[in-house]
């Protein structure tokens, strides 16, 4: 197989999505204290995320801290999450990843989500700089997240390769891969134990052709030998 372009997903495959989601709620936190002048609401929303709460942790964080609220300030308190710019960081095998494949290969991102929340990732990751072509499937409507055809499509013709010369890295077994594997790219899930994504038991045709745990695991499966021209860093798996 020749390999011309590695695609990868942006949450819990390059970077923690629990730091951004932490950062969020700080962010929010400073919101509640200059709009309500009530403090608390960030250790709330930590406790409530750890219980499992992902639906409603606005609303019951501010009910334990006995604010009275409506649905505009709910939606004000999502805008500040959606629309703060994280305290976020690469992940050590993501940046060794990188690092290691710029110069060898085209590298692409395929990253669902609100667009504003996103793109700020983005930013704050400094991405730009570390990859050919990033496309944000929320340009397209919430209709062409994965796994729509559309964003896949777009990094092609974007990074001008042909499908069968595509890998995608991915951490969410429930749509991560199955239209990658249906236009004739390889695909590889990163298992991220303490992801958002963890256990999940799907179809065979939603499953991914590799599996591994560390990103420089890459570099042992041998379709992907040829693409790092640098001494290999010694690490163990």
């Amino acid at each position: 197989m020749s390999t011309k372009a590695m695609i990868f997903d942006l949450d819990d495959t390059l970077f923690a999505e629990k730091d951004y989601i932490f950062s969020g709620f700080l962010a929010v936190d400073k919101a509640v204290q200059k709009k309500l002048s009530v403090s608390g609401f960030y250790k709330i929303a930590i406790e409530l995320f750890e219980e499992g709460e992902r639906k409603y942790i606005f609303n019951r964080a501010l009910d334990r801290l006995n604010v009275n609220y409506n649905n505009k300030l709910i939606h004000s308190l999502l805008k500040t999450y959606r629309t703060h710019l994280p305290d976020i960081q690469l992940l050590n095998d993501a940046k060794w990843v990188i690092e290691n494949l710029y110069d060898s290969v085209k590298l692409g991102i395929i990253s669902d989500g609100y667009i504003d929340a996103q793109y700020n990732k983005v930013k704050a990751l400094n991405l730009k700089n570390m990859f050919h072509s990033i496309i944000l499937s929320d340009r397209f409507g919430r209709e062409n997240w994965k796994p729509s055809k559309v964003p896949y499509l777009h990094v092609c013709m974007a990074l001008q390769v042909e499908h069968k010369d595509c890998i995608y890295i991915g951490d969410n077994l429930s749509k991560d891969f199955i239209t990658a594997k249906s236009l004739g790219w390889k695909t590889v899930y990163i298992e991220r134990r303490h992801g958002m994504y963890p256990n999940i038991i799907v179809d065979e045709e939603y499953q991914a052709h590799y599996k591994i745990s560390d990103l420089k695991e890459l570099s042992l499966i041998n379709e992907f030998e040829n693409l790092f021209k640098k001494q290999y860093v010694p690490y163990s798996i």
